[in-house]
């Protein structure tokens, strides 16, 4: 798992069971833009090799997921809705620099970074989950994000030496400490 400067602060869980409903339709949001991310990865980078097929991968298993989270809200009688907005996710995209080839490589560990903290928010969610069905889903969704914070990861490793990847890392690990500490806590995942 990347290193996170930060853990997500204490009372986090408290205030996402306190508005699991709301949690709920933000999580099936960002299944639905991590999609939407991948799709834009695919559409201005398809003549990278290696890249086309893993991400289609990746957009196949996440509209799975976003798929299942959209029945957990409809058997809670509750509606997806598009275009909530993830500050967090925006906010760590400001710092996406605008030229190539540093673009591609803000465009890979961004979402690396984002995939990390939703994997560690999944694993503090499933020690307050009761066992059931959606402690089950979350177990099995945490596993996913565990993957996909390596799978963009190895996937800048194919572009881009070791040093560079690390350098840039940590400067995007540092501005999402700063986010991550800025943000109040929200019954949403990031």
């Amino acid at each position: 798992m990347l290193r996170l400067r930060t853990p997500t602060p204490p009372g986090w869980t408290q205030v996402v069971l306190a508005g699991f409903d709301a949690f709920l339709a933000d999580h099936a949001c960002c299944e639905y833009k991590a999609v939407s991310s991948a799709m834009s990865l695919l559409s201005r980078y398809p003549d990278h090799p290696g890249m086309v097929e893993p991400l289609i991968a990746f957009c196949r298993e996440e509209m799975e997921h976003f798929h299942r989270m959209v029945r957990v809200l409809e058997q809670r009688g509750l509606r997806w809705i598009p275009g909530a907005a993830d500050r967090y996710a925006e906010a760590l995209m400001k710092h996406v620099r605008k030229s190539e080839p540093g673009r591609l490589l803000d465009r890979l560990l961004v979402p690396a970074i984002i995939e990390a903290r939703s994997c560690e928010r999944f694993m503090l969610l499933l020690e307050a989950l009761p066992p059931g069905e959606i402690k089950d889903l979350y177990e099995d969704l945490t596993r996913s994000e565990a993957r996909h914070h390596g799978f963009f990861l190895r996937l800048a490793r194919n572009y881009f030496p070791a040093e560079e990847i690390q350098q840039r890392l940590d400067e995007l690990l540092d501005a999402e400490d700063a986010i991550i500490r800025s943000f109040p806590l929200i019954p949403a995942v990031h």
